[in-house]
């Protein structure tokens, strides 16, 4: 019993590091990270002033608006999706492995 616990976990940490260094899974993660990216930067979101303001800040405002979502938005919000999709890809890993503990500690012995 002990043995097939230890097989388990070893099975288990082997898929988390092919899932986090292997090539293969590294370009289905990358392809992936890119389209959740792309889909969250299509998304348009408005700035509403409370009041009024002169056209100077306007100017200014957008300028900083267009900077912020061409230049600073992707690699921050790429970054954040890969570590979000590595981790649900682990989180896949350790479900799948409970339940194989589960079902092996419900097998009856033999």
């Amino acid at each position: 019993m002990h043995q097939k616990f230890k097989d388990l976990l070893h099975e288990y940490k082997r898929e988390v590091f092919r899932t986090g260094h292997h090539s293969d899974h590294a370009g289905t993660i990358a392809a992936e990270c890119m389209n959740v990216t792309e889909q969250i930067l299509e998304e348009k979101f408005e700035y509403h002033f409370h009041q009024l303001p002169d056209a100077n800040r306007v100017e200014v405002v957008n300028m900083i608006n267009n900077y912020v979502r061409e230049a600073v938005l992707p690699p921050v919000v790429e970054k954040l999706v890969h570590r979000q999709i590595v981790l649900e890809k682990r989180i896949d890993a350790l479900v799948h492995l409970m339940e194989t503990l589960m079902e092996t500690l419900s097998a009856p012995q033999a």
